[in-house]
């Protein structure tokens, strides 16, 4: 009976693996949103703007489900670097991106519309996460990716 439960334990963690791995989630390189020392652990994670953020213990995800709002700029951070969620325009104006001012914000590379918006996120240095993805900003640029749409080859009629 034990093994049974074992195997099936077993099971459901290679499952939940190869779906986050078939939905580009590298966990490996994914670090908690609450404790950005530790690592974000797979079967530890809240539902957020339809997508999930990862915790490295059930404490960090005890805490974020308690006050999101508290850790919104690690958690949209993170949707970002788990590829949940993809930029479409500048996150400080909301304008059309230049990629030649893409710069590093904590794990992620942002691009702005201009080099003022990029001379402003480097002079924050500890704050440019706080600046790029803050809740309004992080609305204004970034957007949740759309899953690939499945296509189906119908058989041509011969008749």
């Amino acid at each position: 009976m034990k093994t049974r439960s074992m195997l099936a334990a077993v099971a459901c963690a290679v499952l939940v693996t190869a779906t986050l791995v078939a939905g580009d989630i590298d966990l490996k390189k994914v670090k908690c949103a609450i404790n950005p020392k530790a690592g974000a652990k797979i079967d530890k994670f809240a539902s957020y703007k339809d997508a999930k953020v990862f915790f490295c213990c059930g404490n960090c995800l005890k805490k974020f489900s308690g006050s999101p709002k508290k850790f919104a700029t690690s958690a949209n951070q993170q949707l970002v670097a788990t590829k949940q969620f993809e930029q479409k325009k500048c996150p400080l104006t909301g304008g059309k991106l230049n990629l030649s001012t893409a710069i590093k914000v904590g794990t992620v590379e942002v691009a702005f519309c201009c080099n003022n918006c990029k001379g402003k996120t480097e002079k924050a240095k500890d704050g440019a996460s706080d600046l790029v993805f803050n809740d309004k900003a992080f609305d204004k640029g970034f957007a949740k990716v759309k899953a690939a749409k499945k296509t189906t080859a119908k058989k041509a009629d011969t008749e």
